[in-house]
């Protein structure tokens, strides 16, 4: 994945979604990527820990479907307005090279 890419799919994933705890948000952006991404523990918790130290995310502690204690991740409003900031460089990003696939080749 390119470099910021999983602080965008937490922070979208949070927003459309609501409050989840780190397993299941990771189940979850696997399933909408189709299973083309997997996330570990080691990938998805400093990605959330990192997010958490920026503002974007708070952490308050809840009840797993099956009881069990765990993390809950709430996007916050600079979550959002950051949210709002990497949606609008990626589109760019995604129209500019999108520009170089339309390239014709050499004759």
């Amino acid at each position: 994945m390119l470099p910021g890419t999983l602080d965008l799919m937490i922070l979208r994933t949070l927003e459309a979604m609501g409050p989840l705890h780190g397993y299941r948000l990771a189940r979850r952006i696997e399933d909408i990527s189709n299973g083309d991404i997997f996330l570990n523990q080691g990938t998805l918790y400093p990605a959330l820990l990192k997010l958490e130290q920026c503002g974007w995310i708070a952490p308050a502690w809840g009840e797993s479907e099956t009881g069990r204690r765990v993390k809950v991740y709430r996007l916050t409003a600079a979550g959002r307005k950051q949210l709002r900031a990497e949606e609008a460089d990626w589109k760019k990003t995604a129209s500019v090279v999108a520009r170089f696939f339309k390239l014709g080749g050499r004759p």
